[in-house]
């Protein structure tokens, strides 16, 4: 038996539901479905998803901001968002749900912005979201998912010399994956592909994603026990609804 996992920054969950996404749940069939900057709260939109009877909805305090939400077709033992060790609740950018086998951690990682004006708090973050996974690594194996907003080497990007202290792929946010790998953690596509020129974010701008002028920034990583369990790690770039495409993983 195995279980598939798929996380996708949708950019906004009432916007993706008029664009396809019912077709992709229906074509891919995860048994996890994580989603980033959903932009909504629960009572603000009808997600029907027969399959998936449990869905847990971490919502930015700000209206049309950020959030995390993660559709299950497994009830999960215990569900939590982080809100004691990584204190950055109120953007809604952790879910963290406890398997049997596994610890999943939705994630939708603070984008430095232009001008890198937020360059220091995503250095926080990095930080303090290690030590969270670090912390539930010592009760079970752990999956983190979703947009990390950077791209790790120049692979990860089609320009990488024309965005060298760009955000996203600042020496600062590298070396915060370099600290995720340096602890252990998976790089799943790269594992499986460590050759494999693919994106997962294109700008809307200048007709990036038609000449596939991209970035691979959205990631599914592993504790290192579970890597033996990896069949498939794959990006999804042909399905599009937002400005990044789906990515996942297949586990034994």
């Amino acid at each position: 038996m195995s279980i598939k996992i798929i996380s996708w920054n949708v950019n906004g969950i009432r916007s993706v539901l008029t664009k396809g996404f019912y077709d992709f749940v229906k074509k891919e069939d995860p048994d996890i479905l994580c989603v980033q900057e959903i932009k909504a709260h629960p009572s603000d939109v009808d997600v029907k998803l027969a399959l998936y009877e449990h869905h847990y909805w971490n919502s930015a305090e700000k209206k049309g901001y950020a959030g995390t939400a993660v559709f299950s077709k497994i009830k999960p033992l215990t569900v939590s968002y982080a809100n004691n060790t990584v204190n950055h609740n109120v953007e809604g950018r952790i879910t963290t749900l406890e398997f049997e086998k596994f610890i999943l951690v939705n994630v939708y990682t603070p984008n430095s912005q232009r001008g890198l004006t937020r360059l220091e708090y995503r250095q926080e973050w990095d930080r303090h979201f290690l030590s969270y996974l670090k912390e539930l690594e010592q009760k079970k194996p752990v999956i983190f998912c979703g947009d990390l907003n950077v791209a790790h080497t120049e692979i990860d990007l089609a320009r990488p010399k024309d965005n060298v202290r760009n955000a996203g792929f600042t020496i600062e946010e590298r070396n915060g994956f370099d600290r995720f790998v340096s602890a252990g953690f998976v790089d799943s596509f790269r594992l499986l592909h460590p050759t494999e020129i693919k994106y997962s974010w294109w700008s809307y701008m200048f007709n990036a994603r038609a000449k596939n002028i991209g970035w691979r920034i959205d990631y599914v990583c592993l504790s290192p026990s579970l890597k033996w369990d990896l069949k498939e790690a794959f990006i999804l770039d042909e399905v599009k609804g937002s400005d990044h495409c789906p990515v996942g993983i297949v586990l034994k």
